[in-house]
């Protein structure tokens, strides 16, 4: 059985500062993986959580049509803002349970609208814990926030 899966994260050296993020895209049928794509980018002064949501659009983003896919992200604040805040933040207007902006806001609705165009499945791992693909994810961050490094 085909499966496609996007292992994303984000980089900051400094909070804000330069950061990067970075897309592990892969094709599997079965175990195997017939196909990987690589994508990175970065901006100059930005947060850790702006580069892991940006990581997440950018993978859903890079999708042509209707896809059903796992995303597999190391940030809990992607990870549950997607699958359980998020649709609290809509029902109240953007606004947080003690009735506060949401951070990121026009990051989470670019979220929102990528994943709509797909069936996703969020899944959690733990960061800097070995896991192949989340370490390549990490090296991809890190080489896209290189060009924006002093």
């Amino acid at each position: 059985m085909r499966s496609l899966i996007a292992y994303t994260d984000g980089a900051c050296s400094g909070n804000p500062g330069p950061g990067g993020w970075g897309v592990v895209l892969q094709a599997k049928f079965g175990s195997d993986v017939t196909k990987q794509r690589e994508l990175k980018g970065g901006s100059q002064e930005t947060t850790n959580n702006r580069m892991e949501l940006t990581a997440a659009i950018s993978a859903l983003e890079a999708l042509s049509r209707h896809s059903t896919i796992t995303v597999v992200t190391d940030s809990v604040y992607v990870k549950d803002g997607v699958t359980k805040w998020i649709f609290g933040w809509k029902k109240n207007g953007w606004k947080t349970a003690a009735k506060k902006p949401v951070k990121n806001e026009d990051l989470w609705k670019q979220l929102d609208a990528a994943q709509a165009q797909h069936a996703v499945t969020w899944v959690w791992v733990k960061g800097h814990a070995g896991h192949l693909e989340n370490e390549l994810a990490d090296e991809l961050a890190r080489a896209g926030m290189a060009p924006f490094k002093g």
